[in-house]
């Protein structure tokens, strides 16, 4: 008999750990050295988490022994409340956040528990894949609304109205944004709103990256923006405070709930199946959020994440054939291509070539769901001369190279 994979799973694509990431893997078991910038992981470039949480953690590792309740340690979720308060969240308490492990978990639960065989999401193009795969799993369909490049990556409002139908349950809302970078303003975020508010959709926003800003930049949190609506934003520590593999993420419910008890006891029965999230990484979590000063030491003149970026676009503006539009958040670059000059008809080739000439590891736009195959994510986590010996190569390669 053969056993097949569910049927779910088909439209399924995670190529940040996919066939290019697989490829590598056996390079590298040839001896062949790569420079994997496929993933945003900063602890595999030698940043640190900062000693506030390792003195959390190690300090109260007994309290983790034991199940916690499955929506979190209370300390951790009222670190948590506090923070999306401080953000302008209204009228939450501690009740309304559930702690788990990794977004990743929870954007699944939030999805399995609101879809039904063909309901539709509408998230962004591009955008991190895990919200378009989520949906899938869920049997639901996720719907791609347009982010316009020449307008800063923002999302095209005109384009999400156009896309509710009768199916639509919810707007994702990936603000900063992953691939891009982008923070958006208030005025689109206020529009998105509106949006749901005539149609009756919750607004899933995820805002991982919102404590990584560079230039100034403000991020809004659109759940303080729409107070009336049913928000569920999703955030956590993987990124801000160099803990990946802690795997701490957390989601707060917000606004308007009165439709939708019967939902929300779909994502408790979730939650209580799996018992609680893991306890270990929630000691660290009150200590991290009431420490940011690592955080921000990285993204000013000096510091490592700025730095890097700056290297990166210097040497981005003197390859030919490449636009880019400059990130005000987090550590990804979304480059353009042009694919006429360079005959480009498939991006996952693209990427392979310059994996196997340059040894440069990178997730094509396909991978955030780019309908065209003339985009491709950088990773600005290498210290900065390596970034510069990285670009210099992205340079070399495309100085020659022609797909066939």
């Amino acid at each position: 008999m053969i056993v097949r994979r569910s049927e779910n799973l088909a439209p399924v694509h995670s190529d940040i750990r996919g066939p290019l990431y697989v490829e590598s893997q056996r390079m590298a078991k040839e001896g062949i050295k790569v420079l994997r910038m496929n993933t945003g992981n900063p602890a595999a470039f030698g940043f640190g988490m900062p000693d506030s949480v390792r003195n959390a953690l190690l300090a109260n590792a007994d309290k983790a022994v034991a199940y916690c309740d499955l929506k979190g340690m209370p300390e951790a979720r009222e670190a948590i409340c506090a923070y999306h308060k401080g953000k302008g969240v209204r009228d939450i308490t501690p009740e309304d956040i559930y702690i788990g492990n990794g977004v990743s978990e929870l954007v699944l639960m939030c999805l399995l528990a609101l879809c039904n065989k063909g309901d539709e999401i509408l998230v962004p193009s591009p955008s991190y894949s895990l919200w378009s795969n989520s949906a899938y799993i869920a049997g639901g369909r996720p719907v791609f609304y347009a982010c316009d490049e020449s307008g800063g990556w923002f999302p095209d409002v005109s384009d999400i109205r156009k896309k509710i139908t009768k199916r639509t349950r919810a707007i994702v809302v990936i603000n900063p944004n992953n691939p891009t970078g982008a923070v958006y303003p208030k005025e689109v975020l206020l529009d998105i709103a509106q949006a749901a508010r005539e149609n009756g959709l919750i607004i899933f926003a995820d805002e991982i990256y919102d404590r990584l800003l560079m230039d100034g930049a403000e991020h809004y949190s659109i759940a303080a923006l729409a107070p009336d609506l049913m928000v569920i934003t999703t955030n956590g520590l993987s990124k801000s405070h160099i803990i990946c593999g802690f795997r701490c993420g957390w989601m707060c419910v917000s606004g308007y709930k009165g439709k939708a008890e019967d939902y929300m006891e779909g994502i408790f029965q979730l939650a209580a199946m799996r018992l609680c999230a893991n306890a270990l990484t929630q000691l660290v979590i009150p200590a991290a959020l009431a420490d940011d000063a690592s955080t921000k030491a990285m993204l000013v003149p000096g510091g490592r994440l700025y730095e890097q970026r700056e290297v990166t676009f210097r040497e981005l503006a003197k390859i030919d054939g490449l636009t880019c539009v400059k990130n005000r958040a987090a550590f990804y670059a979304f480059p353009k291509v042009d694919v006429k000059k360079f005959n480009i008809t498939s991006d996952r080739q693209f990427a392979l070539d310059l994996l196997h000439e340059k040894h440069i590891l990178m997730v094509p736009g396909s991978g955030f769901d780019m309908p065209a195959p003339d985009h491709f994510r950088i990773v600005m986590l290498p210290e900065p001369q390596e970034m510069e010996q990285a670009m210099k190569d992205l340079g070399d390669f495309l100085r020659h190279y022609k797909q066939a």
